[in-house]
């Protein structure tokens, strides 16, 4: 029997056949950990299991990202910390503005198809993106990594999702991840492997969206084949392909020709509807920004609506690039112009707004459309704030309007 992109990659790591639900103890090419939880995973380190130095600092990566710059004295203590026993220990490090750490990965090549990236970030389901099997761990878990340089794992079995035809105007790849959601719900792939087939041409944007809302269906994994519109940084090893006689557990079938703009409403990443269902709500906030949707692509599309035009008196349009690459190349044309001329404010490369620390924290009863991949209740700020999940062109048609709009309609 054929393998799966995930049984291919776990059996290459281990140089023997894998077999989906079987339990096996694996060294990952990388394991990355964030701002937030390292100082944490430190302490388990040096307390809890009596190490002063990790097992290999070049399987390590370090990323200053969730609250970047420091927004209190304790944070900024925590991160200069980090620094110094990244220093001490020669191990990568990307600080505040780099960005976020999803993205810097996959930009300096670190992820790589066939790899097997850990990361303490739920969304580390992102490397899937460029054909490596990346997922989230616990603190504890990563800790494990940094003292012996391996962890363990159960296979997960794959479920495949084939989609056909191309995005029509206004819709894109956050629909197409919402409409997954809608679909599946927030349990319907729990610790499987999601690959997305049928999608060769999609660049390699869209695919870090879709891989990166996989561990919303609570997904082990969300991989891409590395094939077609994937760029140079990345080589595909010739052992990883899509195997004709690889096993599913199931699989599921859309058509893009019949996709409609998608929202999500308050206050599960599942409870999607047409957007139709809800236009005229009123907003308070739009953030595009975040993992899913900060590249500059995603800050384009928001662009070319916004061009020409003003942001609603009744709304604050917050705009966090999803690294200094990506808000580099918003510069070197009239994108980031043309978005702050309509009045957004541009904030540091990072994680902040998304995650509700800082650089547009929600209130009281705050209405929020964000480009995020999460809307729980008090994600942003205030419990009573709401949250609805949308595209970059949903985003920026409803900062004009100062209500959710259709991009279609204008």
């Amino acid at each position: 029997m054929g393998q799966t992109l995930t049984e291919q990659i776990f059996s290459h790591a281990l140089s023997r056949k894998v077999h989906p639900g079987e339990i096996v103890v694996v060294r990952p090419d990388v394991v990355m950990s964030h701002d937030s939880l390292t100082p944490g995973i430190i302490d388990i380190l040096q307390n809890e299991f009596g190490k002063s130095n990790v097992y290999d600092p070049q399987q390590l990566v370090f990323s200053f990202d969730h609250v970047a710059p420091a927004s209190t004295v304790g944070t900024a203590d925590s991160q200069n910390r980090v620094r110094a026993f990244a220093r001490d220990q020669n191990i990568r490090l990307f600080d505040v503005g780099r960005g976020i750490c999803h993205q810097v990965l996959v930009e300096e090549g670190i992820a790589q198809p066939g790899f097997i990236v850990m990361g303490a970030d739920s969304h580390s389901t992102s490397y899937g993106a460029v054909g490596a099997f990346g997922s989230g761990m616990g603190s504890t878990d990563v800790a494990v990594i940094w003292a012996t340089g391996k962890t363990w794992l159960r296979i997960p079995e794959t479920l495949r999702i084939i989609v056909h035809g191309r995005f029509r105007p206004g819709v894109g790849p956050k629909d197409l991840a919402l409409k997954i959601g809608r679909v599946l719900t927030i349990s319907g792939a729990t610790y499987e492997a999601i690959e997305y087939h049928g999608l060769d041409w999609l660049p390699l944007n869209g695919r870090q969206t879709l891989s990166s809302m996989a561990v919303e269906l609570g997904a082990k994994a969300g991989i891409v084949p590395p094939t077609g519109e994937i760029d140079h940084r990345f080589i595909t090893p010739d052992w990883l392909f899509v195997d004709p006689q690889a096993h599913y557990v199931r699989t599921l079938e859309i058509d893009l020709e019949d996709l409609e703009p998608q929202i999500a409403l308050p206050h599960a990443v599942d409870n999607v509807v047409d957007i139709a269902r809800i236009t005229g709500t009123a907003i308070h906030e739009v953030f595009l920004g975040t993992c899913t949707n900060g590249r500059y692509e995603d800050l384009r599309e928001a662009a070319e609506i916004l061009r020409g035009r003003q942001v609603s008196a009744n709304v604050r349009l917050i705009i966090t690039p999803a690294s200094r690459m990506e808000l580099m190349r918003a510069m070197q044309d009239d994108t980031l112009t043309t978005l702050v001329a309509a009045g957004a404010v541009l904030t540091t490369p990072g994680c902040g707004t998304c995650m509700g620390r800082h650089q547009g924290t929600l209130g009281k009863n705050d209405v929020c459309l964000s480009t995020g991949n999460r809307n729980f209740r008090g994600r942003m700020g205030d419990p009573t704030s709401q949250i609805y999940l949308v595209s970059p062109s949903v985003a920026a048609a409803s900062a004009l309007t100062g209500v959710v709009t259709d991009p279609r309609s204008l």
